[in-house]
This record gives C-alpha cells, structure tokens and sequence, in this order.
C-alpha cells in the first residue's frame, strides 16, 4: 500500500495563507480530495483558504503559479487514470513537472495530491470516500503545510542572523 509508513504531521497553520487548487475531472474522487485537503487546514487551524477549481490536472500548474504569489502554501489536488493511449503519461508527467517548476521558481510550499492510477478504484482507495485506505487530499495538505512551516522558520532563522 502506497501509505505505508507516512509520517503523522502536525503544524500549526493559524498564521498561514493557503490555496487549494483542483481539477473537476471524476467529480466523486475530486470532491473527497478536496474535502481531506480541507478538512486538514481546519485540524491545522488554517482560517485563510480559498479554493479553486481547474478543467484537469494538465492546467494545476499555471494556476498553483498565480496562487504561489499571493499564499504560503498551494495544495494542488487532481485524479488522472489510465487509459488505452499514451496521454496519460503526458498529463502525469505535465503536472508533476509543472508543480514542481512552480514549487522551485515561486519558492512556495506546493502540495503534490495528483492521484495518478491504473483504474477508477485505485483512485477511490486513495481519494478519503469511506472505505478508502487512504486521503491523499489530507495528507498533500499536511505537506504542504508542514514545508511551508519550515521555510518560515528558515527564513526567520536566516533573518535572525543577517543572511
């Protein structure tokens, strides 16, 4: 199981901003991806979130690049499932780069919560519906917090010191 072994995170997330940006593909699995995702940031106690919803995973970058602007931390959630042809090794491969680049160049915390499976089901074990194993909407909020409470921290050391 992909879970196996995840670290239970806790921050406090009262101080920071935080987006969530989602695609609107296979509406059941996004929707509990965006209620783990926000069902996080209210435990974390985050009180300044905005959501908002992208046509697919190919368009969370651009988007997650606009909100790193302006936000702590973007939790970026989609669900691509395999199918006969070779487009879903593009898409996959267009939003983990993508996020990434954004992550790198904004220097924002960007939660990767983009469900790529074989099949609807695996997406539904991963998705926090009842049954599932697991929330990978909660657990991409829960990095994304956790990171963008590190480079707070890093930043105010540095500051501290004069770097």
């Amino acid at each position: 199981m992909s879970g196996a072994g995840a670290p239970k995170i806790t921050v406090d997330g009262r101080e920071l901003k935080v987006a969530i940006v989602a695609a609107s593909w296979h509406t059941t699995i996004m929707d509990a991806l965006v209620a783990g995702a926000q069902e996080c940031l209210a435990e974390a106690g985050c009180t300044d979130v905005d959501t908002v919803r992208v046509p697919g995973s190919f368009e969370l970058p651009v988007v997650a690049a606009e909100l790193a602007k302006t936000n702590d931390a973007v939790v970026a959630l989609g669900v691509v499932i395999r199918g006969g042809t070779p487009h879903f090794d593009y898409v996959c491969e267009a939003a983990t780069m993508g996020l990434t680049t954004v992550s790198l160049q904004t220097e924002t915390a960007i939660g990767f919560g983009v469900l790529t499976c074989d099949d609807e089901d695996q997406a539904r074990d991963r998705a926090g519906l009842p049954g599932s194993s697991e929330s990978k909407g909660h657990e991409a909020a829960s990095a994304a917090l956790a990171t963008a409470a590190r480079l707070r921290d890093l930043r105010s050391t540095w500051l501290e010191r004069g770097e």
